[in-house]
C-alpha cells in the first residue's frame, strides 16, 4: 500500500510539472490565453502590428480553420472510395445451444432422447423448419420398423457453432478507379479553396487594419480641428469682452465649434467599430472585464509606396497563380472522371472472394471435433439491359462536365475583371494622393495666412473658419486617399495570387500533385489544360469544331 501512494504521488508530480509555463511559445496575461503573433502593451490592451494581426488571423480565423478541416475531410473521402480496390477481410462467428427438451419438439412423433426419434410411420421427420445451424439439422439415422435389441439410435448435439474468415477483392470494374482518380482532384480543389481563403483572409486583414489607422488618423484631425475652434472661440470671446469685435462673432465661432463635435464623435465611433472588426477577424473571444474599452490596438502608419505595374503582365501572372482558377481546373478534371465512372459502368465487374470455415460436429459438441476447410469464389456481371440508367447518368456527367468548363472559362474573365478594377482603383488613389499632398500644403498656409490677417485687423473671422473647413477636408481626403491606395493595393496582390507568402505555415497539407503542371493555368491553356488552338482572328479552333458538331 506505502509503495501504490508513493507512485501515486510520483504521477501527481509529473502532472504538475507537465502543466504549459509563461514562458512558452503561448502563455496567459491576467488569464488571458496569448499567442506568438500578438504582444500586450503595460495595460491590459493587446497591441498588434500587420504581420501580428496577419499571423493571428492564420492561426485562429475560423473561415481559414474550417477550410483546413475540409482538406482533411478530403483526404478521409479518399481513403474511404480506395478501399473499394482493396482487399476486404470479414470474420463472420455463431453461436447456438438449443434446449434438449426443444430438440424434441422438432421432430414428428414421440420423443426418446435415448433411442432416437421414430414417427407412426416409422420414419423420421420434421415438425417445423430448423435453424439455421447444424442443431436439428442431421437426424438420427433410420431405423428399421423393428427396433434391433441391443442398438441405440445417436442424438443431435444441442450445441452448434461456425467460424468463417473471407477476404473479398475486386478484380476489375469501370467505376471504382476512375472515382479514385476523382477523390484526389476533389482533394486538391480543397487545397486551392484554402489558399483562395488564405488569400483573401490576408486582404481583408490588411484592409482592416489600414481601416484602424486612418480612422485613427481621422480621430485626431478632428480632435485639432476642434482645439483649433475652441481656441477661436476663447479669442473672440475675448475680443468681444474688449469691446473690439461683435457678438455675431463670438456666435458664428460658438456654431462652428458645435457642428464639429459631431464630426468628431462619429470618427471616434468609427475608431471603435473597425477595432471591433479586426478582432473578429483575427478570432479574438470577448472579455468580460474589458468592457466598453477596445478590445486591441495596433502599432503602424498609413504606408505609401508607389508601385510601377504593368497591366498585362498582372493579368497573366493572376491567370498563373490564382488558386481560385486552380480550384475550378480541380473541378474540370474530377467531373472528367465522373463521366468515366459513369461511362465504366458499361464494362463488366469480377470480384473473387477466398476464406476458410470452421463448422461444428452435429453430434458432438468439442471443440475437437470440428469440419474445416478453404472456398473460393469468382463472381462476374455484365448489363445487358438497363432501359438506359447508365446511358441517363453518362448524360448528366456529361452535362455537368460542360457547366465546369464553362465556369472556368467564367472564372477567368472574372480573375481579369479584378484585376482590372483593382489597377484602376490604384491609379485613382495615386493621383488622388499626389494631389490631396499639395492641397493639404496650401490649405494649411491659407488657414495660417487668414489667422495673421485676423490678428492684424486686416481679416474677418470667417476667412478663418473657411480656412479652418478647408484644412479639415483636404487632410480627411488626403487620408481616404491612403487608405484606398493601399487597400487597392491589397486587393491588387489578392486578384494576382502575390497575397501569400506564409507558404511554410501550411506545407503540410499541400498535396504533391498542386505542384506540377497539371495546375498550369495561364492565357495559352484551356479549361482541361491542353493547349489552345488560335485562328488568324483569335478564335479557338477547337470550340469551333466542338460548336459545328
Amino acid at each position: 500500500m506505502r509503495r501504490f501512494f508513493l507512485f501515486l504521488g510520483i504521477i501527481a508530480a509529473f502532472g504538475i510539472l507537465g502543466q504549459p509555463s509563461f514562458g512558452g511559445s503561448e502563455g496567459t496575461y491576467n488569464g488571458e490565453t496569448k499567442s506568438r503573433g500578438e504582444t500586450t502593451s503595460a495595460g491590459k490592451l493587446r497591441t498588434f502590428t500587420l504581420e501580428q494581426a496577419i499571423l493571428t488571423a492564420l492561426q485562429r480565423n475560423p473561415t481559414l480553420l474550417n477550410a483546413e478541416q475540409e482538406i482533411k475531410r478530403t483526404r478521409g473521402v479518399i481513403i474511404q472510395v480506395r478501399a473499394q480496390a482493396l482487399p476486404q477481410i470479414n470474420a463472420n462467428a455463431n453461436f447456438q445451444w438449443t434446449d434438449p427438451n426443444l430438440a424434441g419438439a422438432r421432430i414428428l412423433g414421440t420423443t426418446n432422447t435415448t433411442t432416437g426419434f421414430t414417427g407412426a410411420s416409422g420414419a423420421a421427420g420434421s415438425l417445423m423448419e430448423g435453424l439455421p445451424s447444424q442443431v436439428g439439422e442431421v437426424q438420427a439415422p433410420l431405423a428399421a420398423p423393428t427396433a434391433t435389441p441391443g442398438v441405440r439410435n445417436v442424438s443431435t448435439s444441442d450445441i452448434s457453432y461456425a467460424i468463417s474468415v473471407t477476404g473479398t477483392q475486386l478484380i476489375f470494374n469501370g467505376t471504382t478507379f476512375n472515382q479514385i482518380r476523382g477523390t484526389f482532384f476533389q482533394r486538391d480543389g480543397a487545397y486551392f479553396a484554402f489558399r483562395n481563403v488564405l488569400d483573401q483572409l490576408i486582404a481583408t486583414v490588411k484592409t482592416q487594419f489600414y481601416q484602424i489607422i486612418v480612422n485613427r488618423e481621422l480621430v485626431s484631425v478632428n480632435e485639432e480641428n476642434v482645439r483649433l475652434l475652441e481656441a477661436q472661440l476663447k479669442d473672440q470671446q475675448n475680443r468681444f469682452e474688449a469691446g473690439t469685435v461683435p457678438r455675431f462673432n463670438v456666435l458664428q465661432a460658438d456654431v462652428q465649434l458645435h457642428n464639429q463635435i459631431p464630426q468628431l464623435i462619429t470618427a471616434q465611433n468609427n475608431l471603435r467599430i473597425s477595432k471591433l472588426q479586426l478582432a473578429k477577424t483575427l478570432g479574438l473571444d470577448f472579455q468580460r472585464r474589458r468592457g466598453d474599452s477596445p478590445p486591441l490596438e495596433v502599432i503602424g502608419d498609413m504606408p505609401y509606396i508607389p508601385r510601377s505595374i504593368e497591366l498585362a503582365d498582372a493579368i497573366e501572372m493572376g491567370k498563373q497563380r490564382r488558386p481560385f482558377l486552380k480550384q475550378g481546373r480541380a473541378n474540370v478534371l474530377n467531373q472528367l472522371q465522373q463521366v468515366r465512372a459513369a461511362a465504366g459502368q458499361y464494362l463488366p465487374t469480377i470480384t473473387t472472394t477466398g476464406g476458410g470455415e470452421w463448422v461444428s460436429s452435429p453430434i458432438n459438441s468439442s471443440w475437437h471435433d470440428i469440419s474445416k476447410g478453404w472456398t473460393a469464389l469468382v463472381q462476374g456481371s455484365l448489363p445487358i439491359w438497363d432501359s438506359g440508367a447508365i446511358a441517363g447518368q453518362v448524360i448528366q456527367q456529361r452535362a455537368l462536365l460542360s457547366e465546369a468548363k464553362i465556369t472556368y472559362d467564367d472564372d477567368v474573365r472574372q480573375v481579369e475583371l479584378e484585376i482590372q478594377t483593382a489597377y484602376s482603383n490604384l491609379q485613382q488613389n495615386e493621383e488622388l494622393v499626389k494631389s490631396q499632398e499639395k492641397n493639404v500644403e496650401l490649405a494649411d498656409e491659407a488657414l495660417r495666412l487668414a489667422k495673421a490677417r485676423l490678428d492684424a485687423g486686416a481679416g474677418v473671422q470667417l476667412d478663418v473658419l473657411n480656412a479652418t473647413v478647408q484644412l479639415l477636408t483636404a487632410q480627411s481626403t488626403r487620408l481616404q486617399a491612403l487608405f484606398g491606395y493601399n487597400s487597392s493595393l491589397a486587393e491588387f496582390d489578392r486578384a494576382t495570387g502575390a497575397q501569400s507568402t506564409y507558404t511554410e505555415m501550411f506545407a503540410n497539407l499541400t498535396p504533391r500533385a498542386t505542384k506540377t503542371k497539371t495546375y498550369y493555368t495561364g492565357s495559352d491553356v484551356d479549361a482541361m489544360g491542353e493547349p489552345k488552338e488560335r485562328s488568324e482572328e483569335g478564335v479557338s479552333t477547337t470550340t469551333r469544331r466542338t460548336s459545328s458538331k
